[in-house]
């Protein structure tokens, strides 16, 4: 083994893919997987239209699968599923026993593909990759299978990269990004918001562009929609938070897709005015704060902007936490160290509990905020410096739809961060 982790921060490959299909609409996801995967997998995810927890249909494989094969057992747990659950999308979800022996769930989904029956499979076995590994298997598949060319709508936009789950805000995340787009007259596909769902993937192909809020994610997708549908992908590298972040992603948009000038700035002047406003309630609290972030690379470029430029922070070192290919990693520091800093960020790549909160606390005289997941809360409450959970995974608190991307959801962090003040 060339790589242990104390406490990974994401799942697995199934548990990504488990992740789109429980929030896409009325999808039925169906496990083809043994029944500890299973089981821990549905209890992960805590939603979806089945009803979360152990509520998702499963092959359950035992012993007899592993020997002689699982395909009967899929195919009756299909029927079953068809019979007593109702829902537009129906997804059969690999994990690691099927994966391993090597069923042809290819052709069980195939069979019923020719009854009409609205049913997408993913090899989302879970050695094959982490949860982002998922999420992007199964918008692939998904976009391979179902959706087909369609008259182009020159305001209509595809929204992509910010990750179910795995990101502890994507509903708060993509609810205020799609107001501000509307805003803009344009018309938002989330998929996994306003009960978005299978039409909106086939209707995806009349978009007339893609944003991906990643550096690195779903490279093969955007590949797909521009061969097959002529779709161009625009990528913002990070979530954009605050005004000076969420104004520069809407006047780079406009470069990319035809909106009035006038309206841009009509927009922005409107929105910053309304973030501004508040700030003058606060102004008497600002404090300096020396910070670390740990998250994925979304949560610290999107922070790390926000806190210097808008908010005259001071950052310490930034710790990105997804398994990011070394081909993007230069971009991203790039990207971290071009920003308006009295001093730039140490950069680190690690996922390691162990390992971080040892970086913590080779900086514990100089850190004054933690920014980071409950892993991190553990140590930030032993040496007694204020910390705010950003990044997952995140046990303190219930979250429905809070998020702190765009300009309203900056004002949301800030009440984070006093709050625990």
């Amino acid at each position: 083994m060339k790589k242990h982790v104390e406490n990974p921060r994401t799942l697995c490959a199934l548990n990504g893919a488990l992740a789109v299909f429980s929030t896409l609409g009325t999808a039925i996801p169906i496990l083809h997987a043994g029944p500890g995967c299973g089981l821990q997998a549905s209890i992960g995810i805590k939603a979806g239209y089945v009803g979360g927890g152990a509520g998702c249909p499963s092959s359950n494989m035992f012993e007899k699968e592993v020997v002689f094969g699982g395909i009967k057992r899929l195919k009756e747990t299909i029927e079953g599923a068809l019979e007593v659950m109702e829902g537009d999308l129906y997804a059969v979800l690999t994990g690691c026993t099927s994966g391993i022996i090597g069923d042809d769930v290819v052709s069980v989904v195939e069979e019923f593909r020719k009854e009409d029956i609205p049913i997408v499979y993913v090899d989302s076995s879970g050695f094959r990759g982490d949860s982002y590994f998922g999420y992007e298997a199964a918008l692939t598949a998904l976009t391979k299978q179902f959706t087909k060319k369609q008259e182009k709508d020159d305001r209509a936009v595809n929204i992509f990269g910010i990750v179910p789950s795995q990101d502890i805000t994507w509903r708060g995340n993509l609810e205020e990004i799609t107001r501000i787009l509307k805003k803009l007259g344009l018309k938002v596909n989330t998929f996994f918001t306003e009960n978005q769902g299978l039409q909106n993937i086939k209707n995806s192909s009349s978009a007339a562009l893609n944003i991906i809020f990643s550096p690195w994610l779903l490279q093969e997708l955007s590949q797909i929609y521009k061969d097959k549908f002529e779709i161009e992908t625009f990528r913002y590298n990070g979530l954009p938070i605050g005004p000076t972040a969420t104004s520069d992603f809407i006047r780079k948009l406009a470069q990319y897709i035809p909106i009035e000038e006038s309206l841009v700035d009509e927009v922005i002047r409107e929105e910053e005015d309304y973030v501004y406003s508040y700030y003058e309630y606060i102004n008497s609290m600002l404090k300096t704060y020396r910070f670390i972030a740990i998250g994925d690379v979304n949560v610290v470029l999107g922070l790390n902007r926000f806190l210097v430029n808008d908010y005259g922070q001071i950052p310490l070192v930034s710790v990105i936490t997804d398994n990011v290919p070394e081909k993007y990693r230069e971009e991203i520091e790039s990207e971290l160290n071009s920003l308006e800093y009295a001093r730039k960020p140490k950069i680190i790549f690690e996922d390691d509990k162990w390992k971080i909160s040892e970086i913590i606390r080779n900086l514990r005289d100089e850190t004054t905020l933690i920014l980071g997941s409950s892993f991190e809360k553990e140590v930030s409450n032993e040496l007694d410096i204020v910390s705010i959970v950003v990044s997952n995974p995140s046990t303190e608190a219930l979250i429905l739809n809070k998020g702190y991307a765009g300009y309203r959801g900056c004002l949301t962090f800030l009440e984070d961060l006093y709050d625990n003040n």
